[in-house]
């Protein structure tokens, strides 16, 4: 773990992976958007339904 003034209590952490695609996206929440993000579309794309 390296951490970063600039950044309050947040850190980076490094990795060294090799031949393993992989993405990391956590929000400023520490929420994984690979959870919230297809919620939010989930609701979007209802709402929308439900207007058609």
């Amino acid at each position: 773990m390296m951490p970063v003034e600039d950044l309050g209590m947040e850190a980076i952490y490094e990795f060294e992976v090799e031949e393993m695609p992989v993405t990391v996206a956590v929000d400023n929440n520490g929420e994984s958007v690979h959870t919230t993000g297809p919620a939010k579309w989930k609701e979007i794309i209802a709402k929308d339904a439900a207007a058609s």
